[in-house]
């Protein structure tokens, strides 16, 4: 393995130790505090901003539902402001890169693949439940358009 892949690869672990260090904290908009409160954009900002990837990045004022009323990518804007770019559709997603959901008119939810492959297992902080682990292919995420993001 050569020098650069081999930091990849131990970014990518780190990316996903992080993720999972916020499993149980209570989802709560806006929130950005691990054990206390936090929603799926913050999240993904807080632990690539931990583990030194992205600058910490000030994500400004959304709406809860935001989504369900205007097509606006503004979930797609944050990832390309973190320097993170599409993940090629035939490529399986690997650990640390980010997945997204469409929810409503635009992608609106994300989570963190913290075991890569074909129905990778994702952290995401999810409303009612909190920051969970579950595969792609469980609900609430099952079936729903998806795309990955690497900033790897």
């Amino acid at each position: 393995m050569t020098t650069i892949a081999a930091a990849s690869a131990d970014m990518r672990q780190r990316i996903a130790a992080e993720a999972r260090t916020w499993l149980g904290t209570p989802y709560h908009h806006h929130g950005r505090v691990r054990g206390a409160g936090v929603d799926c954009a913050q999240l993904l900002a807080a632990v690539y901003g931990d583990v030194g990837l992205v600058p910490v990045l000030d994500l400004g004022n959304y709406p809860v539902q935001w989504h369900l009323h205007r097509g606006d990518e503004v979930f797609l804007g944050w990832l390309q402001r973190a320097g993170a770019a599409p993940v090629q559709a035939s490529a399986q997603p690997q650990a640390g890169d980010v997945g997204v959901w469409r929810y409503g008119r635009a992608y609106s939810h994300g989570g963190i693949v913290v075991a890569g492959g074909a129905d990778p297992l994702i952290v995401h902080a999810y409303i009612g439940r909190g920051v969970v682990l579950s595969r792609a292919s469980d609900e609430p995420l099952a079936g729903r358009e998806h795309q990955y993001w690497s900033v790897l």
